[in-house]
């Protein structure tokens, strides 16, 4: 097996974990607000919180693993994430939640961008896409993993316990990842001069700080970002309010949401590594620009439609099944859009990614918050706001037709 494709694992597995321990409290949340006595508006802040702090980390934490290489700094954010994982578990009260959210946002902010800091220096341009769509598949398959994992632990002792047990695999990885894990491939002990030659010199440049000032003149920078923030207006749905929409919006049991609610998780997987997949196989036939954009409209404007058949659907399943496809076509797009701060972004790719989602992250914080406000101004009404997201789905489609990944953001790294 070729050295890249290990690293490749290793990111599979980060992802998995990451979800596992995000799509955590989505999980348990009909139980913690039961038990904990939080109302809607307060929960839209709890999901909230951590978005809020993942936004404002995402470019220093991207931006220092550009500098100091990946294998330190995903060593530290797993650490830290892990650690406030467990401690989620151990909270007493709505304050002490949001605390404790706030910070184990702060600790996996950079997570992402770092991986794509990792697939450009280790994957030559025809692979990154494909790469990408690895990394993003095995987020889906941890959210897919996380209600059959989550729901019978809480079932048996309490949703207390899976925040705990979630914690400890987080540190395992960890100490992997730094044992074997170099920052570039000519660092790899007994790595191949043929690889080496596969991978190419470019994707090993090490990056010694973004120039901010011609970095925001650039309106394909703010395209980006424009794009991703829109996008998570929907995306983060499925993160945050899905298993609470399930059962108190379509009135699905706890056991029937711990299967039901693991689809659009199953379609997401599928969409990203066959988005990837498809979309190297379009850049290598039609070109960077076509091979990018195509993919990421499409996918963006059908999730839109979707995702307004779901709200406007009486039977409970049809949502299910709407949401389902929705999760799958949206997931098309995403390795594209990891692989477009890669080709714009070059040996700043890990800034670059840090940007773009922390301009999501903003996106996915003002989305969870204003769900629960929505939901009590319409009456306990869960569906009504799914028609404001799926309009900013279609506005992200438009964004992202009018993104140029031929166009690199710092001149001289072209």
């Amino acid at each position: 097996m070729k050295y890249r494709h290990r690293v490749l694992i290793l990111l599979f597995f980060l992802s998995i974990i990451t979800y596992l321990d995000r799509v955590c409290i989505s999980v348990a949340g009909p139980r913690m607000q039961s038990e904990l006595g939080i109302s809607p508006q307060m929960w839209g802040w709890v999901v909230g919180a951590f978005t809020l702090s993942y936004a404002i980390f995402e470019i220093p934490a991207g931006a220092m693993g550009d500098r100091l290489g990946a294998r330190a700094i995903l060593m530290r954010i797993v650490i830290w994430w892990s650690l406030f994982t467990s401690l989620t578990g151990m909270v007493s009260g709505f304050a002490m939640l949001l605390l404790v959210r706030f910070m184990f946002g702060a600790g996996e902010a950079g997570a992402y961008p770092n991986s794509a800091s990792v697939v450009s220096r280790w994957f030559p341009l025809k692979e990154r896409a494909t790469a990408q769509s690895v990394v993003w598949m095995a987020s889906r398959l941890g959210g897919a993993i996380s209600p059959l994992l989550v729901v019978p632990i809480q079932q048996v002792y309490g949703w207390r316990a899976s925040f705990l047990a979630f914690g400890v695999i987080g540190v395992i990885w960890a100490i992997v990842w730094y044992w074997w894990y170099r920052d570039t491939p000519k660092q790899q002990p007994n790595i191949s001069d043929k690889e080496l030659s596969e991978i190419g010199e470019t994707s090993q440049n090490v990056a010694h700080g973004l120039p901010w000032g011609e970095a925001l003149r650039s309106w394909n920078l703010w395209k980006i970002m424009l794009m991703y923030h829109t996008y998570c207006w929907g995306s983060y749905f499925y993160l945050s309010w899905l298993h609470t929409y399930l059962q108190k919006g379509r009135g699905l049991t706890e056991n029937e949401m711990k299967y039901l609610s693991s689809l659009p998780f199953i379609a997401g997987a599928c969409g990203n590594l066959f988005g990837g997949w498809l979309s190297d196989r379009l850049v290598q036939k039609h070109g960077l620009k076509f091979g990018r954009r195509a993919l990421g409209v499409t996918g963006l404007a059908l999730s839109a439609v979707m995702m307004l058949l779901a709200a406007m659907t009486g039977s409970k399943y049809m949502a299910v099944f709407f949401l389902t496809l929705g999760y799958g076509c949206m997931d098309c797009m995403l390795p594209a859009s990891w692989a477009i701060c890669m080709d714009v972004g070059k040996k700043y790719a890990g800034t670059v990614g840090g940007t773009m989602n922390m301009a999501g992250q903003v996106g996915s914080f003002a989305s969870s918050v204003i769900f629960g406000y929505l939901v009590v101004w319409f009456n306990n009404n869960y569906n009504a706001p799914l028609y404001p997201m799926a309009f900013l789905l279609f506005v992200s489609a438009i964004f992202f037709w009018r993104i140029d990944p031929t166009e690199p953001l710092i001149r001289e790294t072209a």
